[in-house]
């Protein structure tokens, strides 16, 4: 069943799923009702040959409720579907704290700049690290996205995490995830920011931990040892 959706790589991708087959099957069924009924009017309502048409008026409560019935049930749906993803959506958004590594993403036409802090762990630093369009990240820890961007609004959009953020000029968004499954993925933009939006993609690098410290090192040799030291 929903063979069509990636591969969910991500600690909150089946909450993610849940709420999207609960409103793929709510909107089939209303789909299949609304089609049932229009094509019950075509074929077996309809009037016969010689029969005079039925003149409604349309100013009466009877009539009202072929308006008001429909926009009743449309919102009982909504209020349930709202009710049931809250709790994935209050996870989603305030867990990027508790994150202990942290990576700023920039959008700009047409890249990704990802901005890693250094030993100090501070971000806008002499020390930090920038790399265009390569996310790295361990397996199995919790990354803290903040999110922005250089010109245009871009959209941060990675379908295995079942991560989707826009990236608004002067506006910094805090996202997280937690990858559970080592490989190399896809980073694309998810809204049309100009003339090269298409070939605007990312890639997001699971390394295994030992793999993850390894990259740290080539990237940080000098200070690391110290770094270490000081945590503990």
């Amino acid at each position: 069943m929903h063979h069509w959706l990636p591969e969910s790589i991500s600690t909150y991708g089946s909450d993610i799923d849940s709420v999207i087959r609960l409103v793929y099957y709510l909107t089939l069924l209303a789909f299949i009702l609304m089609e049932g009924a229009l094509l019950y009017m075509i074929f077996i309502g309809n009037k016969k040959k010689g029969e005079r048409a039925s003149y409604f008026s349309g100013n009466t409560l009877k009539q009202a409720l072929w308006t008001l019935i429909p926009l009743g049930i449309v919102i009982v749906v909504d209020i349930y579907i709202d009710y049931r993803s809250a709790t994935t959506w209050g996870m989603v958004m305030t867990g990027a704290d508790e994150a202990k590594i942290a990576v700023r993403v920039e959008g700009e036409q047409f890249n990704w700049h990802m901005i890693y802090p250094g030993p100090d762990e501070l971000i806008g630093t002499a020390d930090d690290l920038s790399i265009e369009n390569v996310l790295h990240v361990p397996v199995n820890r919790k990354v803290r996205l903040t999110l922005t961007s250089r010109d245009v609004i871009h959209s941060f959009f990675v379908p295995v995490l079942r991560l989707k953020m826009d990236c608004l000029p002067g506006r910094d968004l805090d996202v997280w995830f937690e990858a559970t499954k080592v490989g190399e993925y896809e980073i694309p933009c998810a809204e049309l920011c100009g003339f090269g939006h298409s070939g605007m993609i990312g890639r997001l690098i699971v390394h295994s931990q030992e793999d993850y410290d390894l990259w740290l090192e080539e990237n940080w040799p000098e200070n690391l040892t110290e770094l270490a030291e000081n945590k503990l």
